[in-house]
């Protein structure tokens, strides 16, 4: 344990020595630029509704301009006062306990969209937020331990109420039970119709399969499950070791992804209005949708694009509802011929669509109808831009058929080669893997002696017995190769990791999906898709390094992992020292208990372990 005397007391002792006049002279510099800062974005609009694609750049430029020199001014401010005690950040409203950022249907109609986009994900538009602390609502309660917790939350720990729940008709009702202070979920029980495990048997008869249990031999590892209810389907495949992803759009209240958040499965929120989803070509195995809500007939097709694009080789496309007109199966009928899929199957309200494994097929039967993608349209730059009418990767070194898929859990060296095209050594991979497993069994050891010493109790309970803790939901938030998730797969620990990729970062995310992980590109600049309490442990390796180069706050993001992290979660960052003291000085005002541990390798490489209080206020 390393117990020398902390980076930011240095900090102080300048402050506090015997030039304050220079040290004033910068606090009052930083002070006259935030408050012109501040003037300016007051006296003008942020958009001009005729030039909106090119003042919306310029804003978020701005914007995160401002932020960063608004987050330097409260830490240089904090070390001018002279107070050993950095005074921590306030907490949020009582409004602000389920709040997720980007998703301002006002904000968004003033700054000019409309036709449905005012409903996307919208983080340029982000207005002034204040930094504070985004709270548990007062009956939170710590989840119930896997794999209890799958079946059975703590009523107050998500937004429903019990009139929402009586109201919502009954499907709901069949799928929940509504107690006293718990929700009961049938997860094995009932989905739509006959139930969970016949409509999974049923899928797999009609793709030819003799149960459902043989998805995995067939190549199907990842189900996307749009619009996912409350998550029992997904739980289900989870039971048969497929990776099951719920995406649902943003909700204010009984939220698809909260709950299934709540309840241990992996969700995010996405939806189909305007841009394309946070996935490369090629992610998926199978994509299910049922009554998921989307209007598959809207925008000529794009969205039926979209699913194309993001569907493997000879991946399946699964619909069903009672709300699929006929207009609507038509559309789909119609628009098949031109993505190449083939109607593989239809029982009452299923349908079953198969991708083509000939990339061929684009090209003689959609040329002059359905154009392909030139090479720059395609992949690298698919964060968040405007749907696309092409058909996306045809000639991609990724097209694979999920049918020739290896029945081995690991990436075979053939699959390896394939990613060598986008600079992936073999070496480097497997130097990864592990590397990763000696952390990960590092970081245990670090967090047990936590765990039973002097962690803070929660409010009004007694010591609690061990382990009393859950770490299910784990975020990877810079994963490179997707290590760490193998290795939590090897020691066999009951989680599941959001493998995030930043933006501007080494594209590795095509490698993590074809391992058969969940990955997501996202840039850390901006908040994450999700709701409040939504992980037990989150672990960056060298982001706070990235996060400066692009010029970005550490204190924004520190507060955003706040938000996201469950009381009593985790936090493991591993970077140089200047970035970890930078972020140990945050850590305090934010409460978190902090410690910085030297791995002894006479490197610059330092570890900070965290752990989020549970805090009422």
């Amino acid at each position: 344990m390393d117990v020398r005397i902390p980076w930011w007391l240095y900090k102080l002792q300048i402050f506090s020595g015997h030039r304050p006049p220079r040290n004033w002279l910068l606090l009052c510099v930083v002070s006259v630029f935030v408050l012109v800062a501040l003037l300016s974005s007051s006296s003008s609009g942020p958009f001009n509704t005729q030039t909106t694609s090119v003042t919306r750049e310029v804003y978020t430029n701005y914007r995160r301009l401002k932020e960063h020199t608004a987050s330097d001014y409260i830490e240089l401010k904090s070390f001018s006062s002279g107070n050993n005690d950095l005074k921590g950040f306030r907490f949020c409203g009582k409004e602000r306990e389920d709040y997720v950022p980007c998703y301002n249907v006002s904000a968004n109609v003033l700054a000019g969209y409309k036709d449905g986009e005012e409903f996307d994900r919208h983080c340029e538009v982000l207005q002034d937020q204040p930094y504070c602390l985004v709270r548990p609502p007062r009956d939170y309660k710590t989840p119930l331990s896997w794999p209890v917790g799958r079946d059975v939350i703590w009523n107050a720990n998500v937004k429903i109420s019990k009139d929402q729940f009586l109201s919502s008709g009954s499907m709901t009702k069949r799928l929940m039970l509504l107690e006293e202070n718990q929700i009961s979920f049938h997860s094995d029980d009932e989905l739509i119709f006959d139930g969970v495990k016949d409509h999974s048997r049923q899928v797999a008869e009609m793709i030819g399969l003799g149960s459902d249990a043989e998805f995995w031999q067939a190549g199907v590892r990842t189900v996307l499950d749009i619009g996912c209810g409350f998550g029992s389907f997904g739980a289900h495949l989870l039971s048969l070791k497929l990776m099951a992803v719920c995406m649902a759009a943003y909700e204010l209240t009984g939220s698809q992804v909260q709950l299934s958040l709540e309840r241990g499965l992996p969700a995010i929120i996405g939806n189909f209005i305007s841009r394309k989803l946070p996935f490369p070509s090629l992610s998926y195995d199978m994509i299910h949708c049922a009554q998921c809500g989307v209007s598959w007939d809207q925008k000529d097709g794009m969205f039926l694009i979209e699913v194309n694009r993001i569907l493997k080789p000879g991946g399946y496309f699964v619909l069903h509802g009672t709300s699929i007109s006929t207009e609507k199966g038509r559309l789909i009928e119609e628009l098949k011929h031109k993505i190449c899929w083939t109607l593989i199957g239809r029982q009452e309200e299923t349908f079953v669509w198969q991708k083509t494994i000939d990339p061929q097929c684009y090209l003689s039967s959609t040329q002059g109808v359905i154009p392909v993608c030139r090479e720059e349209q395609e992949d690298t730059h698919s964060y968040y831009q405007p749907l696309a009418s092409c058909v996306a990767v045809t000639a991609s070194e990724r097209w694979v058929p999920v049918q020739n898929k290896s029945s081995d859990s690991h990436i075979t060296p053939a699959e390896l080669e394939i990613h060598g095209k986008y600079r992936v050594q073999q070496d480097e991979f497997y130097e990864d893997f592990e590397s990763s497993k000696s952390a990960l069994r590092n970081y245990w050891s670090l967090l047990t002696p936590l765990i039973f010493s002097d962690h803070p109790k929660r409010p009004g309970d007694e010591d609690p017995l061990p382990p009393y803790n859950m770490i299910r939901n784990v975020m990877d938030m810079n994963a490179r190769f997707g290590g760490l998730n193998s290795a939590f797969l090897e020691a066999g620990k009951s989680a599941w990791v959001m493998n995030v990729v930043p933006f501007k970062a080494r594209n590795t995310i095509p490698l993590i999906l074809d391992q058969g992980f969940i990955g997501v590109l996202h840039d850390w600049c901006e908040p994450f898709p999700t709701y409040p309490r939504t992980y037990d442990m989150l672990h960056a390796n060298g982001l706070l390094s990235h996060l400066i180069s692009e010029g970005c706050s550490i204190t924004n993001l520190l507060l955003e992992m706040d938000r996201i992290l469950r009381p009593e979660g985790w936090v493991v960052l591993s970077d140089k020292l200047g970035p970890i003291e930078d972020a140990r000085v945050i850590t305090t005002q934010i409460r978190w208990e902090a410690r910085v541990i030297d791995l002894e390798n006479d490197s610059d490489q330092r570890l900070l372990v965290c752990q989020k209080p549970f805090v009422r206020k």
